[in-house]
């Protein structure tokens, strides 16, 4: 973690803060929800790097309500509990408002996963005071997946694709979506044959595939930016008799549950995010501005992680104690 934090320093925009405060008080962690894995793992980071640097912790739900998520901000700066504020945002555009309120009342806060603004590419702030974004470029990640399904599919036509996202009512999945489609569609001999919702959940995902597969029976590749959603398309496609080592999967998150299922050759790639180094990264910002020290306000998860983002196989067999920061 040292050298990653000198690294950082190194590469990104760092703003030199004046002044200096005691390292005491509470950090709110606004999760997207609590309900799952990854929320979960990005917030144990928060709280091991805040356990170190004196800051007590809470996590409120956003239960993937965006408008909830919003009130929930404002009801927390009216509180006046908190001394600084990490997003993991629902709408990454919308709540800027919400921002916006914080920083005017010089509550250092940070985002998660996602930049705020309307340029969801740019990690540079498009929110002006805003303290830190520890973000995955949508594009960037969604680019690099499908590019490997299209090397994948090189030598087989038609190579049928069915796309699993979290949902269409949000904008970063809309983004994912699109250029999974675009890179995909520059190819003759792809033909993406469905696109389902899995809302970052193994039963809507096997449901989703399950009615696809009623329409689709022959399927060569599943690409989704969720490694919950490939727990439950892997169920459909054994339940339809298929045998999932012969399809390429591809997910994301690095769950630990697809560390192990590339390990033993059933799924074949996940894109990282790396949500508990991502978490101690952004509260390792949100302290340092607290306390009137340097602070990074760009850091790139694509490359701040311990090991190569894009993992498949071969990554794993040259990081063989990776074991992934979360479970699903």
């Amino acid at each position: 973690m040292k050298a990653l934090k000198r690294s950082l320093v190194a590469t990104a925009s760092v703003v030199a803060m004046t002044g200096a405060a005691s390292a005491e008080g509470t950090i709110a962690y606004f999760a997207a929800t609590s309900q799952n894995g990854f929320n979960q793992a990005t917030y144990e980071g928060v709280q091991e790097i805040a356990a170190e640097r004196g800051y007590e912790t809470e996590i409120l739900d956003g239960q993937f309500d965006a408008a909830l998520q919003y009130s929930q901000i404002e009801d927390a700066l009216a509180s006046g509990k908190y001394v600084g504020m990490i997003v993991a945002p629902n709408d990454s555009v919308g709540i800027a408002g919400a921002f916006e309120q914080v920083i005017a009342e010089g509550i250092p806060i940070g985002t998660v996963l996602f930049p705020i603004g309307p340029d969801l590419n740019s990690l540079d702030p498009q929110v002006d005071g805003i303290t830190t974004t520890a973000a995955s470029p949508p594009v960037a990640g969604a680019t690099i997946q499908a590019e490997a399904v299209v090397d994948h599919c090189a030598d087989k036509a038609p190579c049928r694709v069915v796309i699993m996202i979290g949902g269409k009512i949000f904008p970063f999945d809309n983004l994912r979506l699109e250029t999974y489609e675009s890179v995909l569609g520059a190819h003759n001999n792809i033909d993406v044959v469905a696109v389902g919702e899995g809302f970052y959940s193994p039963d809507p995902s096997l449901q989703a595939m399950t009615d696809i597969l009623q329409a689709n029976p022959d399927v060569d590749v599943v690409l989704s930016n969720a490694d919950q959603h490939l727990v439950g398309v892997e169920i459909a496609l054994e339940a339809a008799g298929v045998n999932v080592a012969d399809l390429y999967l591809s997910g994301g998150g690095a769950a630990a549950i697809a560390v192990d299922a590339i390990r033993e050759g059933r799924w074949d790639a996940t894109l990282a995010y790396f949500p508990k180094t991502m978490g101690a990264l952004a509260m390792e910002q949100i302290a340092n501005a607290i306390e009137g020290k340097d602070v990074v306000q760009s850091i790139n998860m694509d490359e701040a992680g311990p090991v190569q983002a894009m993992i498949d196989a071969a990554v794993l067999e040259a990081n063989p104690d990776f074991g992934g920061e979360w479970e699903q």
